[in-house]
């Protein structure tokens, strides 16, 4: 095509509507464990995510729990995928061999949330979360009704492929997806841009700025014990018996059950099978749902 600026202007329309098209509609399982918040700074500041103590009878004076807000900074980062076309090969018409590849740098940028979201909860047995602990650990520190400190677990020990028992029914997730720029594509193809000049290229770089780090340590629950029908059947007890903040009565639900594929075989016996090895009733089955995560790892 002759190249002027009504074409290339038409080139960046169609670049761009393969970017946004492919973007908007990949599938993303982030959601799954991750709450969404829209980020207005560089560093997103959180309150400690410790539980409320229960509703108590009113007598007297209201009593007033303060939300602490230092209780951790999440700071965003800055991500780039940027691409080049030789200005013969638009010149000769081959643009349409490229466009695939930007509706790719669309999926990419998409999937970007899973990427973090999923790398950051395989962090969580070696990383900190705010309350000095790591954020699977047996020693999360709570106080009792009594306002002594105790230890409580949302970590099942173990040293073999990791799964995770989620209650994914609250407004608040184990995990924080921060988001403070959607991704976006931007052209470089006047004729006077450098890198038209010196390279003979036009370019469309695409950027994104967001972060991920841990939410309610509460909601999760990760075991590396053998995944079976007894240690998953502890993992649940362990779950819906934990106490928060004054001894409150957790009511925790856990109904989703996360696993890496390597595990995917056992978990659909677990949760899925009408019978166990035994020839019983399978008293697991259907008790929670099943995500299989192909980028878990550990």
């Amino acid at each position: 095509m002759d190249i002027t600026r009504a074409s290339l202007a038409a080139l960046n329309v169609a670049m761009t509507t393969a970017f946004n098209t492919r973007l908007t509609g990949v599938e993303t399982t982030y959601g799954r464990i991750a709450m969404t918040v829209n980020s207005t700074t560089r560093h997103q500041a959180y309150p400690k995510l410790s539980e409320l103590g229960p509703m108590r009878e009113w007598i007297g004076e209201r009593y007033v729990e303060r939300l602490e807000t230092d209780g951790f900074v999440i700071t965003n980062r800055k991500f780039e995928k940027t691409v080049s076309v030789p200005v013969d090969d638009i010149s000769d018409d081959q643009y349409g061999i490229y466009t695939p590849l930007v509706s790719d740098m669309g999926q990419v940028a998409a999937e970007l949330p899973d990427d973090l979201v999923w790398e950051q909860l395989e962090k969580g047995f070696a990383t900190t979360h705010y309350d000095g602990q790591f954020f699977f650990d047996t020693d999360h520190p709570v106080e009792n009704e009594a306002g002594v400190e105790v230890s409580v677990s949302n970590f099942g020990g173990g040293s073999g492929a990791a799964w995770y028992l989620i209650d994914d029914s609250r407004s608040i997730k184990p995990m924080i997806f921060q988001d403070r720029e959607a991704a976006k594509i931007t052209p470089k193809t006047n004729l006077t841009d450098d890198n038209v000049f010196f390279q003979d290229e036009f370019v469309w770089g695409a950027k994104r700025r967001c972060a991920t780090g841990f939410g309610a340590w509460q909601l999760i629950y990760a075991s590396r014990q053998t995944l079976n029908a007894a240690n998953y059947a502890a993992a649940r007890a362990a779950m819906m018996e934990m106490r928060g903040h004054k001894g409150r009565k957790l009511n925790l639900k856990p109904k989703l059950l996360v696993v890496p594929p390597a595990l995917e075989g056992v978990a659909r016996e677990i949760l899925l099978n009408e019978r166990d090895a035994a020839g019983a009733t399978n008293t697991w089955r259907n008790t929670a749902n099943l995500h299989v995560e192909g980028r878990l790892t550990l």
